[in-house]
């Protein structure tokens, strides 16, 4: 037979009952009541009972409920069927350490209330326990949370013939104030003739194990379409955390954090924030917020935290010192001087609580040798050491990355001397020697950039090829990481490739190529041949591989930087050379789904090189560096 749901009976269809709030807590809505209104949730039995007016002989009850500790001699009523003038027909009811049903038992020598009593201690621990409570040929069964049953042959069997006529089913009380329910019920399901326990168990989540609840309890309150207030009021009992990004675990489920920065609310459900009330942030415009000026021209720059200390960028200047530049009082200041060789890019990354910054040198020292270095975080000089020296050759990028509880980095060597086509190393971590050890290397050509992602269980490093030798127009790769090693795994056409960007939007997965120009030995560079496309791939889950998204005129790109702005995503290409002049636009993309990305701001560049977006209690920035002027420029992103 159907489950009757004596709770969705009771609430009116629009949910407002006097006395009566939906309230939510450890994750899941319940109804509490108020003493002030004990009879706010009750109805006539005519009204599941209208073909018959006999209480089913065999039947089930089931109830979701959370309730506090209670008094050692204090009971509360779950369900109570009272008939005129005042006698309990059946009772459902809870004591601190007993569930009990009543009924009414009649026979030759008359009538008298019977009771069966289940001992359950945890019903009044304060946590949402589900109970089914099956009734039949005199066996009495209680099942919680789908654990093991408790069964009592009772003396006096439920009666065959119990009649409801002109009686009235009342939820939470016994249609007195007395004994009112003071915690939350979620369910409450008379399912007539069987065992509702098979219908429910086993039940990943058997404490919220559900047969039929009422609507206005279903679910966990969202985010409310615009313009839309919550259909149903409801109140909560709640954690709210405040401050920075914290771990969403099992700890913090159903625990609320709220992001100053964002002006939202987030909910920890499934070890995801999930946003709820968040303020809708718009990008509305670019500012200029602060010009930066380095010891030389800049071609790479890398912002990072390092945790109670603060916000850094690393500048890889040309000439024969790099900087890095502390936030401070809503600005950057020069922090640390560091003496590099054409410096062209900063890598920052962690080992355990180990901080380290890496930075790839283009150019050989005064003794001619080749050297990058490792630089490692002080902590009592608050300052950045030698630690490592690595030779390379010619390297335009590190990239540090981990592979199951490994530490790795990644050296993209650009030439030696006049021969483009040699091998670029993947540096292993040794935990023994504490230094970075050569683990494998590939072949590249020109290499430019390094970009590491994972995409389930797979490690994926894709390799920018920027130049052979004789012609930028060359296969770029992707490698997957099979066996111990990185094994080649798609080939991607490329023309000057300088960077590869991966990014997320939802369950999509993207890959973006920043390509600089087309040249031939043969044809040689022609202005417009620094007018070229460059391409954003889509991995497509089916057939395996990255296809061809979308194409994007660029302008000698050599960078792309991936960034959200609220609910909305961007892409900013560094453009920086039209065949004429270096003073070109750099454009910022917005995401229009179907459309793909399309351009929203043009913003004015010099001989751009590379883009960082960061973040700060104040707002979203963008940090750009030029590799034709002794200028970065912070520009602030303004939000409707």
């Amino acid at each position: 037979m159907r489950p009757l749901d004596i709770l969705a009976e009771a609430v009116p269809p629009d949910g407002a009952a006097a006395g009566v709030r939906v309230t939510q807590a450890q994750g899941a809505r319940g109804l509490q009541l108020s003493a002030a209104a004990p009879h706010a949730l009750s109805f006539p039995a005519s009204r599941i009972f209208f073909g018959c007016d006999l209480f089913p002989e065999e039947f089930s009850i089931v109830v979701t409920l959370k309730v506090p500790g209670l008094p050692p001699k204090k009971n509360e009523y779950l369900l109570s069927v009272v008939a005129e003038p005042d006698t309990l027909l059946l009772g459902l009811r809870y004591s601190a350490a007993q569930l009990h049903l009543l009924f009414l038992s009649e026979d030759a020598a008359g009538t008298w209330q019977t009771r069966v009593s289940f001992r359950s201690p945890a019903l009044t621990d304060g946590r949402w326990h589900t109970l089914v409570l099956a009734v039949s040929e005199g066996s009495f069964s209680l099942t919680t949370d789908c654990g093991p049953p408790v069964d009592i042959m009772a003396d006096m069997p439920f009666p065959a013939a119990l009649s409801v006529r002109g009686a009235r089913f009342f939820v939470g009380s016994r249609r007195r104030a007395k004994g009112v329910l003071t915690g939350l019920v979620r369910q409450l399901v008379l399912l007539p003739g069987s065992d509702a326990t098979p219908r429910l168990c086993p039940c990943r989540n058997a404490e919220l194990a559900a047969l039929s609840v009422p609507p206005i309890l279903q679910g966990l309150p969202g985010k409310p379409e615009d313009n839309e207030v919550l259909k149903y009021p409801y109140e909560t009992h709640m954690k709210v955390t405040l401050g920075t990004r914290p771990p969403c675990t099992k700890a913090e489920d159903t625990q609320f954090w709220f992001d100053a920065s964002r002006r939202g609310l987030y909910l920890c459900m499934g070890r995801e924030w999930v946003s709820v009330l968040a303020a809708k942030e718009r990008l509305d415009y670019v500012e200029e917020h602060q010009r930066l000026f380095t010891t030389s021209e800049t071609l790479g720059i890398e912002a990072f935290v390092i945790p109670g200390t603060g916000l850094f960028v690393a500048a890889a200047n040309r000439k024969a010192t790099s900087a890095i530049y502390k936030w401070t009082d809503g600005r950057f200041a020069s922090y640390q001087d560091i003496r590099t060789h054409q410096a062209q890019s900063w890598r920052h990354f962690t080992i355990g609580n180990k901080i380290f910054l890496a930075v790839a040198n283009f150019e050989p020292n005064e003794k001619g040798q080749e050297f990058s270095v490792i630089y490692k975080w002080s902590q009592r000089r608050l300052r950045f050491a030698p630690y490592q020296r690595v030779p390379t050759h010619s390297a335009r990028d590190w990239e540090a990355f981990e592979v199951s509880g490994e530490h790795f980095l990644a050296v993209a060597n650009h030439r030696e001397g006049a021969n483009h086509n040699i091998d670029s190393v993947i540096y292993k971590w040794n935990p023994g020697t504490r230094l970075f050890e050569a683990n494998q290397t590939i072949a590249t050509s020109g290499a430019y950039d390094w970009e590491f992602f994972t995409v389930g269980p797979y490690a994926f490093l894709a390799v920018a090829n920027a130049f052979n030798g004789t012609s930028t127009r060359l296969q770029s790769h992707l490698y997957v990481r099979l066996g111990g090693s990185f094994r080649l795994f798609q080939s991607f056409l490329t023309f000057g490739a300088a960077d590869w960007e991966v990014f997320h939007i939802g369950q999509r997965i993207f890959l973006a190529v920043a390509n600089s120009h087309r040249y031939d030995v043969e044809t040689q560079a022609q202005n417009d041949s620094y007018v070229v496309n460059s391409v954003i791939y889509e991995l497509n889950v089916t057939t395996q591989t990255f296809v061809r998204f979308q194409e994007i005129p660029t302008c000698s790109a050599l960078d792309w930087e991936f960034f959200s702005v609220g609910e909305d995503h961007f892409l900013v290409v560094a453009n920086s050379f039209d065949g004429k002049t270096f003073s070109v636009n750099s454009i910022i993309y917005r995401w229009q789904g179907y459309e793909g990305f399309v351009a929203v701001h043009s913003l004015p560049t010099f001989g751009c090189r590379d883009w960082e977006a960061f973040r700060t209690a104040a707002g979203s920035y963008l940090i750009y560096s030029s590799a034709k002027e002794p200028l970065s420029r912070v520009l602030k992103l303004r939000m409707g």
